[in-house]
């Protein structure tokens, strides 16, 4: 099998998957170099997608106008969400750093567009909802491209999807599927932020693994 992975290959591979964090307070004012920001866009077009269709888009935000719109919806929601836990929950859900869209240099917004191959795409038949996850696929090879940069991401998800829609530009029928704030960082995590603030702990595996039904751990 002449492209089969070098052992060197496929411990990078593996060390960019356990090595990615969600990044929210360690960017970096270093620019990213627009030959590094192809090399990841590229990465992230060459996800699998459903009937080949390749429903995404990316819209690059640099824009300190843009990025602050977008902060004070934040700013806004995320008001509401602390508003949704309680007692000591709500004290360290307000002491957590859950963005970093002003400081990252480069916000992307990946995009579906689920009419690009037309009413009827192989594949899709049956479970419509299979462009949406193609293009969280995207978001995952760019994700790992960024972490073997030397970048940081991290995915922003509280935020009304109106006021995302406004702010970008983005036609009613484009669905807006992640928000990503990209970037040089000063370090990365040895492990993930909200394990590290006692918000929640990596399950274990074996707790997660069934065998062919649900709930047979044999």
């Amino acid at each position: 099998m002449t492209d089969a992975f070098t052992p060197e290959e496929r411990e990078a591979l593996y060390k960019a998957i356990f090595s990615r964090r969600d990044v929210r307070g360690q960017f970096t004012a270093e620019p990213v170099d627009d030959a590094v920001l192809t090399r990841i866009l590229t990465a992230a077009h060459h996800a699998p997608s459903v009937g080949f269709m390749q429903p995404w888009n990316f819209i690059v935000v640099r824009d300190p106008g843009v990025k602050a719109r977008i902060h004070a919806d934040f700013t806004q929601a995320n008001e509401e969400a602390a508003s949704l836990f309680t007692g000591e929950r709500q004290a360290l859900y307000q002491r957590l750093k859950l963005e970093g869209i002003r400081e990252a240099p480069v916000n992307l917004c990946i995009t579906c567009d689920r009419e690009r191959s037309g009413p009827v795409v192989l594949g899709r038949t049956h479970i419509p909802a299979m462009d949406l996850y193609s293009c969280v696929c995207a978001v995952q090879n760019l994700w790992l491209a960024a972490r073997s940069e030397g970048l940081g991401v991290g995915w922003v998800s509280i935020l009304h999807e109106d006021k995302l829609r406004e702010a970008l530009g983005i036609p009613e029928r484009i669905v807006p599927i992640a928000y990503l704030c990209l970037g040089h960082v000063s370090h990365f995590h040895e492990s993930p932020e909200l394990a590290k603030a006692g918000w929640r702990q990596r399950l274990p595996l074996e707790e997660l693994v069934f065998h062919d039904r649900w709930d047979n751990r044999a």
